[in-house]
């Protein structure tokens, strides 16, 4: 796990492929060695990150009831956004 720059928190994700080969994210584990299991993903779609910039698929998951954006980019990383501090 790394960070790029102060927006990309680049993250490890346990990924289940099926039959047709699409991936369906299933945990990520934070920077700090925590698990969290993805309850549900909600939503892909080609996009970048508006903060952070990259190219790839946009998921949108819910972890624990909130609703979160994970990005999977063509360099074959994942990351989420940092939050900014107020």
């Amino acid at each position: 796990m790394e960070a790029v720059n102060n927006c990309k928190v680049y993250v490890d994700v346990g990924v289940e492929f099926n039959a047709d080969g699409w991936m369906r994210p299933r945990w990520v584990r934070w920077t700090d060695g925590h698990v969290y299991k993805i309850d549900r993903v909600v939503d892909c779609v080609r996009a970048a990150s508006r903060k952070a910039g990259g190219v790839g698929y946009r998921y949108t998951v819910v972890i624990g009831g909130q609703e979160s954006q994970l990005y999977y980019e063509e360099n074959y990383k994942w990351f989420v956004e940092a939050k900014q501090p107020h």
